[in-house]
């Protein structure tokens, strides 16, 4: 309660409230005085916090001041007497009763914006005033308690949700554009800052105006329950047959076509025209028929959306029911009145307004009070889903132990906020719950869906799985296609063991001694000695035949490079007899066989013998038509005889020659050694 001409904005409710001196923040006029009465709920204290305190103190706060007293009436005490210009009182006062007195004196002064302040029961630790904004906080998340009344004309927000607001607005005046606290009331606000944005979008909701802000280096957002869904007008989950109304524009054009504003038609965002009645009164009414209780939190709101028809609702009521037969008026808890919703302002703009306590019901309409031209609009309803609950167990306060008028009063408003606030609550059958998002037609699809979705990914998964393993292991079979795995124990010393083979190292580095028996070399004239032992050089390797290697290193094998290099031997071009299936590369020696390959051996008595004069000829095929030139270096033949024979080497004559006489034609000969242990002539493939 308020008296005098000095009192300025003032919301006075039943937990908190906001009181500003007349004319605030300018300057205060001379003599002018008012008083207010707060009363809180018996049983609690009353806090004040002064959010700017500016009064002159020249004549020291004689004719200029700032009373507070505990209790109401000509029992009250004084608790303090303030004043002063820029007087910063950042403390609490509290009272010792529930019911406070605060009285301001305005005297003659020239100076002085006098003050605003903002009250709330003392379990509110965390008040805050109006003039509050982000910058005066540093933590990046914090809780804050705004009292009811800050919906003040001279305090400014930008921007809107979810995008955010900047911050320099005030925080309790962007919570109510939000709709997470109520003017009447006030309320919690739980706060999140984060990096600022470039632009802020300016709007409409719950009666408080956004104006589009600049950048800025932060700003701030609310957490929030997360019942703001749309409820499906705007997407067509509710059937045009859920949407009526009282009445239907119907009228024909200059061309003679009809027009039929229906009540489908009512949707938020669609191209089109809007609803609009037949007669534009207030007995008008859009109803929506959500098929089960819902939770409501909000509402939406348009003009026609068209140019040509510039029409609107400025002003509205809400009304909702369980059964569609009794009707029940959206009031604000603790208010004994109607609330009346601001509208639009012009036909395009979204304007929403949010329900504090939320509306639970099924049926919902809209009583269009003030219109402009013709009663016209579109709508979309946020909320969500309703589960049931217990229904939380109410204590009622005793009531005051004194007669006073006045608390009887409050005690009549408290009982019927309560009830108020209770009758959402009711309900008389558990709500199917389902999907707002999508049309009912197909949430066993989307059941469906949800299985599936997870098998085929499976599916694919293990698809995707099976073609890396074939890959994989192709691309392994091929580096292993054509190679013989050596033991472990052989690897590292088989290649340093067959280099020595290969035909760049036998013709330019190494050499292997050749040795010939005595009586062999007896023969040989000593001129003839160094033609015997010569032979011409090779590009290729030299043929493993009988003697002694110490160069080749125990179960070697020679690894056939890839390709085919023309320096190593052919096939045998001429007829021979059926040969036995070699591998493509010399088997592995045995752990307990020779340090090196098999010699070959020959019976001689069966051969004729061959001149001496006759250079022994490579038992492989040299590139080309002509032999390789000599590298300087002599390949060694090694040839072992019967002691009991005579020491001569023979070769055998590829078909096709004449005989020994044409020795520097041949190209391909078999060196051979005569053993005399057999007595018959073994050749080893």
């Amino acid at each position: 309660m308020q008296k005098g001409d000095g009192c300025g904005h003032t919301v006075l409710g039943p937990e908190s409230g906001t009181l500003a001196s007349i004319n605030y923040p300018q300057t205060s006029p001379n003599s002018t005085v008012c008083e207010w009465e707060i009363r809180v709920k018996p049983g609690q204290r009353v806090q004040l916090k002064f959010g700017d305190f500016d009064i002159d103190d020249s004549d020291s706060c004689h004719s200029s001041y700032l009373r507070v007293h505990n209790g109401i009436g000509p029992t009250r005490t004084e608790i303090g007497k303030y004043c002063g210009l820029g007087f910063q009182m950042d403390g609490l006062i509290k009272s010792r009763s529930n019911e406070v007195t605060v009285q301001f004196m305005s005297g003659t002064h020239t100076a002085g914006r006098g003050f605003l302040a903002s009250y709330s029961t003392t379990d509110k630790s965390d008040l805050i005033t109006c003039l509050d904004n982000a910058s005066h906080f540093s933590e990046p998340e914090f809780n804050k308690y705004c009292p009811a009344g800050c919906v003040i004309p001279f305090a400014d927000i930008s921007g809107t949700i979810p995008h955010g607001y900047r911050d320099s607005s005030s925080l309790c005046m962007a919570g109510v554009h939000a709709g997470v606290v109520s003017n009447t009331l006030g309320g919690q606000i739980n706060v999140v800052i984060s990096k600022g944005i470039p632009y802020y979008e300016g709007s409409l909701a719950n009666n408080v105006t956004s104006k589009v802000g600049p950048l800025s280096t932060s700003l701030f957002t609310f957490k929030t329950s997360g019942c703001y869904g749309t409820l499906g007008v705007e997407s067509g989950v509710i059937p045009d047959s859920q949407i009526t109304a009282s009445s239907i524009l119907e009228w024909s054009d200059q061309a003679g076509q009809v027009n039929i504003w229906k009540p489908e038609n009512a949707r938020l965002k669609r191209p089109g025209p809007p609803w609009a009645a037949f007669i534009s009164d207030e007995h008008q009414w859009l109803q929506i028929d959500l098929n089960k209780e819902k939770r409501i939190t909000g509402i939406i709101t348009t003009g026609s959306t068209l140019p040509e028809y510039y029409y609107y609702v400025s002003a509205y009521r809400i009304l909702y029911s369980d059964d569609a037969q009794k009707w029940t008026v959206y009031r604000e808890p603790g208010i004994d009145k109607d609330k009346v919703f601001q509208g639009n302002t012009e036909c395009y703009q979204e304007v929403r307004n949010n329900f504090i306590p939320p509306i639970i019901a099924r049926f919902f309409r809209i009583n269009p009070l003030k219109w402009h031209q013709k009663i016209a609009m579109k709508v979309e309803l946020l909320g969500c889903q309703f589960s049931i609950g217990r229904a939380p167990k109410i204590t009622m306060p005793p009531p005051p132990q004194n007669n006073d008028n006045k608390n009887n009063d409050f005690s009549d408003d408290f009982i019927h906020s309560v009830k108020t606030s209770l009758q959402t609550d009711k309900t008389t059958f558990t709500p199917e719950i389902k999907n707002t998002t999508v049309t009912p037609s197909v949430t066993k699809d989307v059941a469906l869906a949800a299985v599936l979705v997870p098998v085929l990914v499976m599916v694919f998964t293990t698809l995707i799985l099976i073609l890396v393993c074939a890959w994989h292991w192709r691309n392994r079979k091929k580096k292993t296609e054509g190679t013989y795995d050596l033991p472990y124990w052989d690897r590292a010393g088989w290649w340093k063991g067959m280099k020595q083979f290969l035909p760049t190292k036998s013709a330019e580095h190494e050499e292997t001694p050749v040795r010939y028996s005595s009586s062999e070399i007896s023969r040989l004239r000593p001129r003839e000695v160094p033609t015997m032992l010569q032979t011409e050089s090779a590009e290729y390797a030299q043929p493993l035949v009988g003697g002694v290697v110490g160069t080749l290193h125990q179960r070697s094998t020679f690894k056939p490079e890839e390709g085919k290099e023309a320096s190593y031997a052919d096939l045998d071009p001429y007829n021979s007899p059926i040969q036995e299936v070699y591998h493509a590369y010399a088997e592995p020696l045995p752990i307990t066989g020779p340090e090196y390959a098999t010699p070959i051996i020959m019976d001689m008595s069966s051969h004729t013998s061959t001149p001496l004069g006759v250079s022994s000829i490579s038992t492989f095929k040299a590139a080309g038509n002509q032999a390789p030139p000599l590298a300087g270096a002599y390949n060694k033949l090694l040839s072992r005889t019967d002691s009991s024979s005579s020491a001569q080497a023979l070769y055998d004559t590829p078909k096709g020659q004449l005989g020994p006489g044409a020795a520097d034609e041949l190209v391909y000969q078999v060196p051979q050694s005569v053993p005399h242990s057999t007595g018959s002539k073994d050749e080893l493939s």
